[in-house]
């Protein structure tokens, strides 16, 4: 049994569909619901006696702790965190409610299941930590990509909380001996992508007509990572991670946002041209920068490969291609997440999680 926290987000949704397509192993599912979780990613699942939902706030300690002991999980895999860079700008609690706070509580609740397994099953348990490449902070153009080495410079709400998080996952470890495993991912992209990040938001605006805003010239760089790769990676870490090892997990993908919205454009152009023959590029329209916008992240995923054989499947043309079919193929699952959480449909498309 595996222990899924924020299964209804983003990437914690793509995993539980994928671990379950390749295994009978059954997942609980633990996720609040906010504005990003969706249970319509997950519909597939609904008879599925392999998949367990709970909603809930990895903070209640009591909560997580009937689970634990009554699931009896050989790993927990926590995806559940605020993960939006803009939103954490405008309102930063949350942010440190969730990811700081709420990491915390979830550790000292998995801390106490897992000191009382017996002697087997504890030396076999796994606390796996989902984390971001943004907590490294910001390249120049001629650095190399992030190492598992560098030193932590988050310069957002959001990259400090994560950061903050990736340190009490460490620090648990250390001082308690839990087997932790820390992963630190590129951007992802992929099937079931809440609406305000830059890719499905880019596909939304431009099939309605709207502006395509990009901040500041466009040319803020980011490694862009298929998310059923992510699926992967995570998998493969957690089947033979080094335990108190961190791995970063990219795509060896760089792109400026400005080319990935002229790509986008360019699919759509042939997929779903417009009645008036203009290309979708037309619509794109530059506007002034956020405030303290890394300006590029770029991910060496050479230990992950080296040490655990993993190596993503996906070029970015070929994961593009089939992020943006997907998204023009479930247009009514586009339209109930917006209407279910809240997405803006117009805000600017620089930066994503």
């Amino acid at each position: 049994m595996l222990f899924v926290t924020g299964g209804a987000g983003f990437i914690g949704a793509n995993f539980i569909i994928d671990w379950l397509a390749g295994s009978n192993e059954p997942v609980v599912n633990l996720d609040k619901l906010t504005y990003a979780g969706n249970l319509d990613t997950l519909k597939s699942l609904t008879n599925d006696p392999r998949h367990v939902f709970a909603r809930g706030d990895i903070g209640d300690r009591e909560l997580v702790a009937d689970l634990l002991a009554e699931h009896r999980p050989r790993a927990v895999i926590n995806f559940a965190a605020e993960s939006h860079v803009d939103r954490s700008i405008h309102g930063p609690s949350e942010f440190i409610q969730t990811n700081v706070v709420g990491t915390f509580n979830l550790l000292e609740s998995v801390r106490g299941y897992w000191s009382e397994l017996p002697e087997p099953e504890k030396q076999a348990f796994r606390f796996l930590h989902v984390s971001t490449d943004e907590v490294y902070g910001t390249l120049g153009r001629d650095d190399p990509p992030f190492a598992e080495t560098n030193a932590y410079e988050p310069n957002s709400p959001y990259s400090a909380s994560k950061a903050a998080s990736d340190h009490l996952v460490r620090a648990w470890h250390h001082t308690y001996g839990m087997p932790v495993l820390t992963t630190n991912c590129s951007n992802n992209y992929g099937p079931y992508h809440f609406p305000e990040k830059l890719i499905p938001l880019v596909i939304l605006n431009a099939l309605a007509g709207d502006p395509l805003p990009i901040y500041g010239d466009g040319q803020q760089v980011r490694d862009w990572l298929y998310v059923r790769d992510h699926c992967s990676a995570i998998r493969r870490v957690l089947e033979i991670g080094i335990v108190g090892q961190t791995y970063n997990i990219g795509g060896w993908n760089e792109k400026p946002n400005l080319d990935v919205v002229h790509t986008i454009c360019g699919i759509l152009d042939e997929l779903q041209p417009r009645a008036a023959g203009q290309s979708y590029a037309s619509q794109i329209m530059f506007v002034q920068d956020r405030p303290g916008h890394d300006r590029r992240y770029a991910i060496d995923a050479r230990k992950l490969e080296r040490e655990l054989c993993w190596k993503p499947r996906e070029t970015f043309e070929s994961g593009i291609r089939k992020t943006v079919e997907w998204y023009l193929d479930n247009q009514a699952w586009v339209r109930k997440a917006i209407t279910g959480g809240g997405a803006p449909s117009r805000i600017c498309l620089g930066e994503i999680a």
